[in-house]
């Protein structure tokens, strides 16, 4: 085998895992993004419709005081923000359900309800694994919280909904 043809297939196969690798990153973004679009929407009373076609049209990939906004997955991002919208009562209860009693998901923090409610949505919707979720979403919770004890709580409290969401996933 001469290095001619292999450089061309060793080629491809960098292609590939590069370009896996740019999809995951901008799966990730787009947790990010919904995460950003629940809490606008919740803060300023926006409606789904519009927080989108924001999202979609002025922040992904978006160039701000020399400042790039990464680029997300809008078809992800609009699974995320539509299922948390319609399965909001759902999300919210499984989110009861992992808090303490005392702490409903109305005392906590708009953009850690957020969180819940896009990581939820996620765990509703199949596709990516229960253990996939948490972890990018404790992520997310680290980029708003990077001080603070929040993604800890985070991985709690998903690891309670995912389980409950989608128990065959974690037996053994």
């Amino acid at each position: 085998m001469s290095t001619e043809t292999d450089k061309p297939e060793g080629n491809k196969e960098e292609r590939r895992r590069a370009a896996q690798a740019a999809k995951r990153q901008q799966k990730s973004t787009s947790r990010l993004y919904a995460v950003q679009a629940l809490y606008q929407m919740e803060i300023g009373g926006q409606t789904v419709e519009r927080v989108v076609a924001e999202f979609e049209q002025f922040r992904f990939g978006m160039t701000l005081d020399e400042s790039e906004f990464a680029d997300g997955d809008a078809v992800h991002f609009r699974a995320l923000v539509d299922a948390a919208v319609n399965f909001q009562a759902k999300i919210d209860q499984m989110t009861d359900r992992a808090l303490a009693a005392a702490w409903p998901i109305d005392r906590i923090d708009p953009v850690l309800r957020g969180l819940f409610r896009a990581a939820g949505a996620e765990l509703l919707i199949p596709g990516t694994p229960p253990k996939v979720v948490i972890t990018e979403f404790v992520d997310v919770a680290k980029a708003f919280f990077p001080e603070g004890k929040e993604p800890k709580f985070v991985n709690a409290v998903l690891d309670h909904m995912a389980r409950e969401a989608r128990p065959e996933a974690f037996q053994a």
